[in-house]
């Protein structure tokens, strides 16, 4: 798995967003973009993910960032997420993992003892240029929007 760092230009991706819309990067430029992968929708710790970056969108967006989220979930499994819980930014649904793979966040998991493929749970900052200024690893489910606003 080579996962981008910081210093790293993203290339350029499109993906389609929970309402089938094209999301490409280039629609960024010249904005800070928040793109956080989540293995799945809908499951805990992707919800409260997710709820927090949303409980706390206005002061991100006050800072000038935009979100994304991304999994390799359907589009009706990410607009159900979507919905159930209002988020105000879109979710990619990456099923031919394009963004996954641009990224880098596809690889060997461990969970309960067994070894699978799967998403690791990542945030990259990308600057107005489309160079990621920062990368969260070890993303704190329920404070994930504090790990992005103590710059």
């Amino acid at each position: 798995m080579n996962t981008l760092q910081v210093g790293d230009k993203v290339p350029d991706f499109s993906a389609k967003d929970q309402d089938g819309n094209t999301i490409k990067l280039s629609d960024f430029k010249g904005k800070k973009l928040i793109v956080f992968f989540y293995p799945k929708a809908s499951t805990p710790g992707c919800t409260a993910e997710a709820c927090n970056l949303r409980d706390n969108y206005e002061e991100l967006h006050a800072q000038g960032y935009e979100l994304l989220g991304v999994s390799a979930d359907s589009e009706k499994r990410q607009s159900n997420f979507k919905n159930k819980n209002n988020f105000p930014f879109p979710l990619l649904a990456d099923e031919d993992h394009t963004v996954i793979n641009t990224f880098g966040v596809w690889g060997l998991k461990k969970f309960m003892g067994r070894e699978y493929d799967g998403i690791h749970r990542k945030t990259f900052v990308v600057d107005g240029n489309g160079v990621i200024t920062k990368v969260v690893d070890k993303v704190k489910t329920k404070d994930h929007a504090a790990q992005l606003l103590d710059d």
